[in-house]
Parts: structure tokens; C-alpha cells; sequence
């Protein structure tokens, strides 16, 4: 079993801390900084720390990904998740990261672009494209929205007339795509790895 059992008595004095898991021990899947931590305390101590990059995934066929590209957001602090389309996703792959990433729906690309617009956030398209620029090459602002289309068909028409730009992720075998949600962890690795002041991670 993962986690940790109950907390040794005396209990810590810290209004972070949850009496129950105290009591009974934490088995979430957390790092260990966040053990016995509240909910609402680990989310507050993620906000005061978000990268401002926001990852947008296009969801018209319920596309099985987006709990994966949840999951890879919370490990790499994305400021937010912006699911376009059918609101329903698959949360299995989630992994209960949902609880502390935040989730916004929009209904349709222009919903998306115009909450982007006044963010003031450029987006910047993933998909392998022509005229699309290699990820490693490619400019990538600092504060952005990464958008992904859905497995198989990329991104829509309209999402390629919305983005500022299309870049790609070099690949040099018989397939040709990557997995969108394997995509859309390289494109957050490549923006933390280019912005986060602190490159060594926990």
C-alpha cells in the first residue's frame, strides 16, 4: 500500500494538516511535502506557485487523452486545463489530479479564443502540420495556450485558423503521430525546461 500510516502523536500545530488523515494515515497519491495536507491547502499552495502556460485539448469525440493531459498538467503546475467541446471526459487517467489542477470548459474554439483574447494569451497550435516549426525550434512565449486537437484527426479546422502558430514535435520512426497525449507531455516538458526558474523540479 502507498502512503504513509497514521502521524505519531503529539500532532503537528499546522492548519494545513487534515485530523483525519492524520488519525488514519494518507495513501493519495502526493508528494511527500503534501502528506496529511488538506485538499483545499495543497490547492491554494499549487496556486501560489503555477507556471502561466495553459494546455487546451479539443474534445469532440470524447477523446480518451484528457485524462492523461490532466494528470501531466498537474505534474508540470499548468496555470489551467481548457477542455473544448463535449464537456463529459474520461477521468480514469486523471488519477484524482483533477481534485488539484484546475479544469475550465469552453464549448467551442471561438469560446476558447475569446477567453484567450481577453487572458491576453497567444495559442499556439501542436500537430504535425505543413508549415509547422519543430517544438525545439520554435518560439514559445513564456504565458500561452498549448492546443492539442483530438486523437487521430489534430487539430480541427478551426482550431487552425485560431492558433498564432503551429508547431511539431520531431519524431524519426514509421508512425506518424504521437499519442496526444504523450505530445502534449513533451510540448509542457519543453516550455518547463525553457522558463521554469527553477529547473531542477522537486
Amino acid at each position: 500500500m502507498t502512503g504513509v500510516g497514521p502521524h505519531p502523536e503529539p500532532w503537528p500545530d499546522d492548519e494545513r494538516l487534515d485530523p483525519k488523515l492524520l488519525a488514519l494515515g494518507d495513501r493519495r497519491n502526493v508528494v511527500d511535502r503534501y502528506r496529511y495536507w488538506r485538499m483545499e491547502a495543497i490547492i491554494a499552495d499549487l496556486d501560489r506557485r503555477r507556471h502561466p502556460f495553459h494546455v487546451a485539448i479539443e474534445n469532440w469525440e470524447h477523446d480518451l487523452n484528457i485524462g492523461t493531459i490532466v494528470r501531466t498538467a498537474n505534474a508540470f503546475l499548468a496555470a489551467e486545463v481548457h477542455i473544448v467541446g463535449e464537456r463529459r471526459w474520461n477521468r480514469r487517467g486523471a488519477m484524482v489530479t483533477e481534485q488539484y489542477q484546475h479544469v475550465r470548459h469552453h464549448s467551442t474554439v471561438e469560446d476558447l479564443v475569446a477567453w484567450a483574447t481577453d487572458a491576453g494569451l497567444p495559442i499556439v497550435g501542436v500537430d504535425i502540420l505543413p508549415g509547422s516549426v519543430p517544438l525545439d525550434e520554435a518560439t514559445l512565449p513564456k504565458a500561452c495556450v498549448l492546443l492539442f486537437g483530438q486523437e487521430g484527426p489534430g487539430l480541427s479546422e478551426a482550431a487552425r485558423a485560431a492558433v498564432t502558430g503551429i508547431v511539431s514535435i520531431r519524431q524519426f520512426g514509421s508512425t506518424r503521430s504521437l499519442n496526444a497525449g504523450v505530445a502534449a507531455g513533451v510540448a509542457m516538458h519543453e516550455w518547463v525546461r525553457r522558463w521554469d526558474p527553477h529547473p531542477a523540479g522537486r
